[in-house]
């Protein structure tokens, strides 16, 4: 008998929709005095955005109208696995723009495989460990295979060079395993090594060092490696408790590069102060809050697995931009998602959370 699907969790959908819409008109505000002077026009990069927005709907919608349980179908995952890890390869080989290769395609229109890397990890870790049950508390024969996977989709990704990306995927599978139920001395150890090997990474390349240097002392350079901390800083603080307005940022006026993007969320704290953050993080909250009540709520560990990664996915992403922005951490190329300008980022965080909206259909009734 065909299980019943029961309707989206409806609170969930609204914050998506509403963090989408100050995205739109935050990508519009953020961009619109650069567009002027390099395009002539004001709305390029809204436009774009506005398409982007548009397939991403059309695809959360997709994804969350049909049973997530076909997703667990070793053929499809390996097919998945061997597609991701192909474009993976394939990006290195790409021209390099703004000193790295990271996206696939012709112009200004392409994706990057890192965002569907992430995506493929989740439901093939997901799968993984659901079939595992009690054997994910051995090392050797639960928690090192995992590891292995995601080392392989995290080092194609370093190599890019994308380190803030590798990290992430390396924290959500880490995540994952904890709910999957791994023990947590083995998961100790793991952070440690993993701490470790971020350190030597900051350590044996000079940009990344910079960064880091720039980030104790933003002040002792402030013209270079100082400088979009420093930027982002002006910002927050010239925002006060409402803000300037929208609209009336002046570091987006060539102060903070592509305000657009990663720092986008200091554009936020300039035009609408406090208020506007802290809404804006409030609606990150309340989406962590909804996805991990879908995941402790899910029928079966695989939709539960899919549902705690997709929402860790979401909580540590954004998190790291939050840090990054107010100068807490290092400057990472992590952007806010469903907030910052990006085609293919907007396109998969759409087709993720229309995944967790399919799984909250199959919640249970207590």
């Amino acid at each position: 008998m065909k299980e019943k699907k029961g309707p989206i969790d409806f609170p969930l959908f609204i914050v998506i929709l509403i963090l989408l819409a100050i995205g739109i008109n935050m990508v519009f505000s953020a961009s619109m005095y650069e567009d002027r002077q390099f395009y002539n026009d004001s709305y390029h990069h809204l436009k774009r955005q506005l398409i982007w927005a548009g397939l991403g709907i059309g695809a959360m919608i997709f994804t969350s109208n049909f049973d997530y349980k076909k997703l667990r179908n070793r053929k499809l995952i390996n097919f998945g696995m061997f597609i991701t890890i192909a474009l993976l390869v394939l990006v290195l080989f790409m021209p390099d723009k703004n000193g790295a290769s990271r996206w696939i395609g012709i112009g200004s229109l392409g994706i990057q495989p890192s965002e569907l890397a992430k995506i493929m990890l989740i439901v093939y870790l997901s799968d993984n460990i659901s079939r595992k049950g009690e054997r994910i508390k051995s090392f050797l024969k639960g928690v090192f295979p995992v590891l292995l996977v995601g080392g392989i989709f995290a080092g194609l990704i370093i190599i890019e060079p994308n380190m803030s990306t590798a990290v992430i995927v390396m924290a959500v599978a880490l995540l994952m395993l904890f709910v999957g139920g791994a023990k947590m001395s083995h998961l100790f150890g793991i952070a440690v090594c993993g701490v470790s090997l971020a350190v030597i990474a900051i350590a044996i390349e000079p940009y990344r060092m910079a960064r880091f240097t720039g980030f104790i002392n933003p002040w002792a350079d402030p013209l270079d490696t100082g400088y979009q901390a420093i930027q982002s800083l002006y910002a927050l603080g010239a925002g006060g408790p409402f803000g300037m307005g929208f609209g009336m940022s002046r570091q987006k006026q060539y102060y903070i590069p592509e305000a657009q993007n990663d720092f986008i969320f200091a554009i936020i704290g300039e035009e609408l102060g406090f208020l506007g953050v802290g809404i804006v993080i409030l609606l990150f909250a309340l989406l962590v809050w909804r996805g991990l009540k879908i995941a402790l709520s899910c029928k079966d560990k695989f939709g539960s697995l899919v549902a705690a990664g997709i929402t860790a996915l979401i909580a540590v992403q954004s998190s790291i931009n939050f840090l990054v922005v107010s100068s807490f951490m290092p400057i990472t190329g992590v952007t806010l998602p469903l907030i910052s300008y990006g085609g293919s980022s907007l396109l998969f965080t759409m087709v993720s959370l229309g995944l967790l909206l399919n799984i909250s259909r199959y919640e249970k009734k207590n």
